[in-house]
């Protein structure tokens, strides 16, 4: 995604795909991101209907464990459109640093196989999978580390076929898939009042991250970047100075601090 420098009252359209948090978030939290790719089958279309995912988190006890988390996308997703290397946000949340030991999948009933012939069929979903089908993770969270989860749903294996009846079962096949992105970057802006909009730049100009810093304190922390060389540009309103720029290195395993922006 390629955009021009923005001032900061049009940034929070960013905000859906950012990974900003101020100085009161970085007391040992974590990013994790959920995402639904697929291995493609022999159909037309597979659509499944997504309408939750939770998490088991060790750190809490709310009598079950499981904690639900936010969606970002929901409802009917063809499957074959997540396929060669495409993959979905599902949820994306903030935790505390911690254990979590699985992930539980909802899939509602309107589930739906399209044959090449373009005959569409329902897929019966077993009654035993209603509560969510749950998956093995058993990642510890650590804090400022962002932590990317992909769900590998095999299409082909999880569409069977029930003799010669016509009709289709859905039994998820999903593997999952961890990556932890450990670089980011933070700092300080001087003065906090002037909170301006940040954005964390490609050499080809493309826009992976962005947000604000802190009004109380100035500080800021930009998590989830993989290690490269990136510039950081601070735009701000008057009086304060409009706009500054940095050359920021980033490592996999580091948080890097830029120190303190001046704005004044």
């Amino acid at each position: 995604m390629k955009l021009k420098f923005l001032v900061p009252f049009a940034f929070a359209a960013l905000l859906g795909f950012t990974s900003c948090d101020n100085s009161k978030d970085n007391n040992g939290s974590a990013k994790l991101n959920i995402h639904l790719t697929d291995a493609p089958g022999d159909y037309a279309a597979v659509n499944v209907d997504v309408v939750g995912v939770e998490i088991h988190n060790e750190n809490q006890d709310n009598g079950t464990g499981w904690q639900t988390l936010n969606m970002v996308n929901r409802g009917i997703i063809n499957l074959l459109n997540l396929s060669n290397g495409r993959n979905m946000l599902l949820a994306s949340a903030e935790l505390p640093a911690g254990k979590i030991g699985q992930i539980r999948l909802k899939l509602g009933n309107n589930n739906t196989l399209v044959l090449r012939n373009g005959q569409t069929v329902n897929l019966n979903t077993p009654s035993g999978q209603s509560s969510g089908l749950k998956l093995q993770v058993n990642q510890e969270l650590k804090p400022d580390v962002t932590y990317e989860i992909l769900l590998d749903f095999d299409a082909a294996k999880s569409i069977v076929k029930r003799g010669n009846s016509g009709q289709y079962n859905l039994k998820p096949v999903i593997r999952t898939i961890t990556t932890a992105v450990k670089g980011g970057i933070r700092g300080k802006i001087n003065p906090a009042a002037a909170r301006p909009g940040i954005l964390v730049l490609t050499a080809a100009n493309d826009t992976i991250a962005g947000g604000f810093s802190d009004a109380t304190t100035g500080d800021f922390l930009l998590k989830g970047i993989s290690a490269g060389t990136y510039t950081v540009e601070f735009s701000s309103v008057a009086p304060y100075k409009l706009k500054d720029t940095r050359t920021v290195v980033v490592t996999n395993e580091d948080i890097t601090d830029v120190g303190i922006v001046n704005l004044n």
